[in-house]
């Protein structure tokens, strides 16, 4: 199952296949039809506290919020084992906003869909 991880602001490519949003909130200044979704996995996203204290200081936290939201994770485990499925099908794409991808949310929720299915080649960060 390859995974890739891209700004949502980036260009949309025949490669993505499936694309999902993974961010709690709409991207500033981007509009719906432009992002050309699949779906918007809100529930999958860092709760509001884990992502307000994370960016405090990003750098200094990075590996616990990644233990963290693991653990947030957790909690979804039937949804993230459809999630793998779907992508055992084809390519998926996470999409953020974070000006980082490689040091977001994104990098987790991917590991963690690799672990889940390692199937296929991985790509992105």
């Amino acid at each position: 199952m390859p995974i890739l991880i891209k700004r949502v602001y980036d260009p949309p490519s025949e490669r993505d296949g499936t694309r999902l949003l993974i961010d709690r909130l709409w991207p500033r200044g981007l509009k719906r039809d432009a992002a050309a979704l699949d779906g918007w996995l809100k529930d999958l996203t860092p709760s509001h506290d884990l992502r307000r204290w994370f960016h405090a200081s990003r750098d200094e936290r990075w590996p616990e919020f990644r233990a963290r939201y693991r653990a947030e994770l957790d909690a979804h485990g039937d949804r993230l084992a459809d999630l793998a499925e779907q992508g055992r099908a084809g390519t998926l794409t996470l999409l953020t906003a974070a000006r980082e991808p490689g040091r977001s949310h994104a990098v987790v929720l991917k590991e963690v869909l690799e672990s889940l299915a390692p199937l296929g080649g991985v790509e992105g960060w």
